[in-house]
């Protein structure tokens, strides 16, 4: 049974790293791109200008993320490991092969390496609380749900922070107490979201561990030693932002901005939108339904407190950055473990349902059926996320990047989405915030323009145009005719 364990296994994964190399080399256009966009740029100016962890920069210079001034581009979100861990894995690769793959194939591969991990993890956490089977079936579901195949695949941290979390959580189950600690520190410093998931698990395993402990007063004072100083670094990452405010975007907004917090558009856009529609493909809720009401077996009641903990946690997670949740769908892959794992309970039920209540042949057809119609209609949701709506940004930043100096700063309007400006590979503004004169005076040297509206307009007839098509326009700033 190890060896056939090993190998399905190993299929599991394999298959897993297969649906995530769809269109592995697609261009930083599809969707959610803008923030593809700027944290691509953290880890490409790594390799511009070093790794400065503690400094790190992105692509746009402009005001629109923290309504300050930012010539330096500083860019400070999450702490940079996932950025650090794209840079250093194409340098890395590269290094054996130049130009083996793309720096967004890189960044892409890391997130798919992280997505990887997360799965072995949460198949171990299941297989040592509910068994084998429900370890793999979990297991299954993460890897192979259309909405995490996606997101899974994307150049964001959120893949990264799921993996150090439930990495944390399984280690601290096996007494793995400082490795545990390291990956729970990691967590929090990628996405402090981790929490939503960290907090559950260490109440029920700090608890389970506290009744058995002999010594009580110790074992409280190390548990919250453990805490304590798996936050420590965040909150020392928090007091060094401070240090570069116009490098901190603004974050209230997420909280409850537009008071959608438990009103109808809430629910909607969370529980019928994002958990039915596009996670579940509606039949998905069958499963998900069966596995919150399936009783647990004899003796695993208190196995399953942890993943109904999870479950108040992301409601939590939920409900407290209401409205970043609500307008970023991405925000929902903190919930994709525990989401799994309901699933995986909802199915073992169907596959195992007892003859006494259950027509056994209607069971698994239902289950069949709702698994088909399940990823079926997910992956009818997903698959436009992986069109790209505007090729001429990709031609117009080649062309951009071929034709300007490497440290020459652009303006690429594009509605203030730098996913234009990253086409470029050069710093600048993904918008016109002032008048152009003005912009110059900050540092713009040149204009690189998809949409011919007034401002391009007037600035082919006043400014050297470098190059023109029907589709994208290259000025150069420096010498233009323009009223101050």
């Amino acid at each position: 049974m190890g060896k056939l364990r090993q190998l399905v296994l190993a299929l599991m994964l394999f298959s897993g790293l297969l649906v995530r190399l769809y269109k592995i080399n697609s261009p930083l256009a599809d969707w959610h791109s803008w923030r593809q966009a700027d944290t691509a740029a953290v880890a490409r100016n790594f390799l511009k200008y070093g790794y400065d962890l503690l400094r790190p920069r992105y692509d746009d210079l402009s005001n629109i993320a923290s309504g300050k001034e930012n010539p330096q581009g500083y860019r400070f979100v999450e702490f940079p490991i996932y950025n650090a861990a794209h840079a250093l894995l194409f340098q890395g690769i590269n290094n054996l092969k130049q130009d083996l793959i793309s720096f967004e194939a890189a960044g892409r591969l890391a997130s798919i390496f992280s997505s990887l991990g997360s799965a072995t993890f949460l198949y171990l956490i299941v297989k040592n609380l509910l068994g084998e089977w429900l370890g793999l079936l979990s297991m299954s579901f993460f890897l192979f749900l259309p909405f995490n195949i996606y997101y899974s695949r994307t150049i964001l941290p959120g893949p990264t922070m799921v993996m150090f979390s439930l990495g944390s959580v399984y280690l601290l189950m096996k007494t793995k107490n400082l490795p545990s600690l390291i990956l729970a520190a990691a967590a929090v410093l990628v996405k402090p979201y981790a929490v939503f998931i960290l907090i559950p698990s260490w109440l029920v395993i700090f608890g389970d561990g506290f009744k058995k402990a002999k010594n009580k007063n110790s074992y409280a004072l190390y548990c919250m030693s453990y805490v304590l100083i798996a936050v420590l670094p965040f909150l020392f990452w928090r007091q060094w932002m401070q240090k570069f405010p116009e490098g901190i975007p603004a974050n209230q907004w997420l909280l409850n901005k537009g008071k959608f917090r438990f009103h109808p558009v809430w629910w909607r856009w969370l529980f019928a939108e994002r958990l039915g529609k596009l996670i579940l493909g509606l039949w998905g809720l069958i499963l998900f339904g069966l596995g919150l009401i399936t009783r647990p077996k004899k003796g695993q009641k208190k196995k399953e407190v942890m993943f109904y903990g999870w479950l108040l946690g992301i409601f939590s997670y939920l409900a407290i950055f209401a409205r970043g949740n609500v307008q970023h769908d991405y925000y929902q892959i903190l919930a994709i473990p525990v989401i799994s794992v309901f699933l995986a309970k909802g199915a073992w039920f169907l596959l195992t349902a007892p003859r006494k209540y259950f027509n056994n042949v209607f069971s698994f057809s239902l289950l069949v059926f709702s698994l088909l119609m399940m990823f079926g209609f997910s992956w009818y949701q997903v698959r436009g996320y992986y069109q790209i709506n505007r090729p001429q940004i990709m031609t117009a930043g080649e062309t951009a990047d071929r034709l300007l100096p490497k440290d020459a700063k652009i303006i690429a309007p594009y509605n203030g989405d730098t996913a234009f400006l990253y086409q470029t590979s050069r710093r600048g503004w993904p918008v016109v915030m002032t008048s152009i004169p003005k912009m110059v005076a900050l540092g713009a040297e040149y204009y690189v323009a998809v949409n011919f509206d007034n401002v391009t307009n007037e600035l082919i007839e006043k400014c050297p145009v470098l190059n023109k098509t029907d589709d994208w326009v290259i000025i150069n700033l420096k010498d233009c005719k323009l009223e101050k």
